[in-house]
């Protein structure tokens, strides 16, 4: 029982988990140096409504990610109608947005001279007070619609790679549509959209962006208040330890629900033929998909076209711009390329060799994801300056702290795939002939190739978004876009930030191109 766990996926398994738990020892070791009473002190009093908060928090992000991210992706991926192509851009689009900005902009437009509050005000009065962010409404909100597109790209691929045979039995032998979806598409679907929901949940739990903005406490951050406004480090790591068991607990039940149910669906040479909508339906459509993209994508871009038009003709843009987008770009490109690679061996060994030690790597693997952007960057300082000081305040540094940050996101992608596919063809390979390396490279890789763009999509676009870390391990003069959207926003220089801010939904676009693309070809 022990020597297939010891194979070389759970070897180099073992290696990118154990480089995934630097920032986790550097909270277990800081934790357990916290005295008692201090302990004592924050169980019966802090503990109870940061639970509350953040527990609360997610549930309503995952259910409006859910409701949201399911219904576009299936209206779309089940139905043809005029500017299906539009509409699948605008569903994907809201990725490029950071939370910071997804805050800092809809807290502008509530404003009283906001667009948006001065439409509340004309239609409702001035009694009538305008609705408040600042509370975890507000805050669900503005998480999803921005995490949303997580569960629509899962769920979409899951949908287009479906097994057709299954339904057209189904419908030959009297099932209505609605049964054929609960009874046959769902249970298909079922691993994609458990993914993108884990993926939901571990953004909400380690979102820093939009709670900062809106001022919601909760673990991640009250961790960073502790950090960096009492800079008591083994309070911070207390907490963060808690935040990881908890969203520990939640991937373990969220596996252990997900592991009696498994799904596999090899390609087809037959593919979908997608049924036109009615006029009806395309009323219907077009009604949820533009509601949805106004108010996650249409609004957002055009504040920052009118503030970026502004700060044009102000000519406050100089020669460094460039520079910080240039910057955003390399470390975005080389960051998710190296987590794409770290990420495939955990996947696989899971997949196929499922065992306790192949769930505790997976496990493990997502330590970085639930714990705050600066507590994984100072974990990451502290190895470098303990270990390695030649290579701190490199690229090198940064890097290994944003693949540690996002590994769950290719991790979560890839697993996904690997479930759909079906192990009878590898084990035909092997018994053909083909050696453990021919197989991966000619059967494997090729048949995940769709899950394999999505995660190093997903994984270069929050790479691109990301904030605390690049904040605190950028080398000298190194500074990247939401480096400067963080700092001129904090300053309400609107027509600086917007330039920035929409510079990043710019190049967003030649990414999700090529993970559109290569969803088209294999369909």
């Amino acid at each position: 029982m022990l020597r297939p766990r010891l194979n070389i996926q759970g070897s180099l398994s073992g290696m990118v988990v154990l480089l995934a738990a630097i920032p986790l020892l550097f909270v277990m070791l800081n934790s357990v140096q916290l005295p008692l009473d201090k302990w004592l002190g924050l169980w019966n009093t802090r503990l109870p409504s940061l639970f509350w908060n953040t527990l609360l928090l997610a549930a309503l992000v995952v259910i409006g990610c859910f409701i949201l991210g399911v219904s576009s992706a299936w209206l779309i991926a089940r139905r043809q109608f005029r500017g299906r192509s539009v509409a699948l851009w605008l569903m994907i689009l809201p990725l490029a947005i950071p939370t910071y900005v997804f805050a800092y902009i809809y807290t502008s437009l509530m404003d009283v001279d906001g667009w948006l509050g001065s439409l509340w005000i004309t239609l409702f009065g001035n009694a009538a007070s305008i609705p408040d962010l600042y509370n975890v409404g507000g805050v669900a909100l503005i998480l999803a619609l921005s995490g949303f597109p997580y569960v629509f790209l899962l769920t979409h691929s899951a949908l287009l790679n479906s097994n057709p045979h299954m339904e057209e039995a189904a419908r030959i032998h009297g099932a209505s549509s609605r049964e054929i979806f609960w009874r046959i598409t769902a249970p298909l679907i079922r691993p994609a959209i458990a993914a993108s929901l884990a993926m939901v949940t571990l953004h909400v739990l380690s979102d820093f962006g939009a709670v900062s903005m809106l001022r919601y406490q909760t673990f991640t951050l009250s961790i960073y208040l502790q950090m960096n406004g009492r800079f008591d480090y083994q309070s911070a790591a207390a907490l963060s330890s808690i935040l990881v068991m908890l969203a520990l607990t939640f991937l373990v039940l969220e596996r252990f629900f997900r592991s009696r149910q498994r799904y596999f669906s090899a390609n087809q040479a037959k593919t979908w033929r997608i049924k036109h909508a009615s006029k009806k339906e395309l009323w219907i459509i077009w009604s949820w998909l533009g509601l949805i993209s106004l108010f996650a994508f249409i609004l957002p871009l055009a504040w920052m076209l009118t503030w970026s038009f502004e700060a044009v003709i102000a000519q406050t843009l100089g020669s460094e711009f460039w520079g910080y987008a240039l910057n955003s770009l390399v470390i975005a490109i080389i960051a998710a390329t190296v987590c794409i690679v770290a990420a495939l061996p955990i996947g696989l060994f899971h997949t196929r060799f499922r065992s306790w030690l192949s769930n505790l790597f997976l496990q493990m693997s997502s330590t970085g994801f639930v714990l705050p952007g600066p507590v994984v960057a100072l974990g990451v300082m502290t190895f470098f300056l303990t270990t390695l000081p030649a290579l701190y305040g490199t690229l090198a540094a940064l890097t290994i702290a944003l693949v540690i940050r996002f590994l769950p996101l290719a991790v979560q992608s890839q697993e996904a795939a690997l479930s759909q596919l079906t192990p009878s063809i590898e084990q035909a390979s092997r018994v053909h002939g083909a050696g453990p390396l021919e197989t991966l490279w000619r059967i494997t890789l090729p048949m995940m190739r769709n899950g394999m763009v999505a995660a190093w999509v997903l994984v270069f676009i929050d790479a691109l978004k990301e904030l605390p870390a690049t904040l605190l391990l950028r080398p000298i003069g190194f500074d990247t876009l939401p480096v400067r959207i963080w700092i001129e926003a904090s300053e309400e220089m609107l027509e600086v930030a917007a330039p920035a801010a929409l510079m990043l939904v710019i190049s967003t676009i030649p990414a999700l191109w090529i993970m559109l693309r290569s969803t088209r070809q294999s369909t």
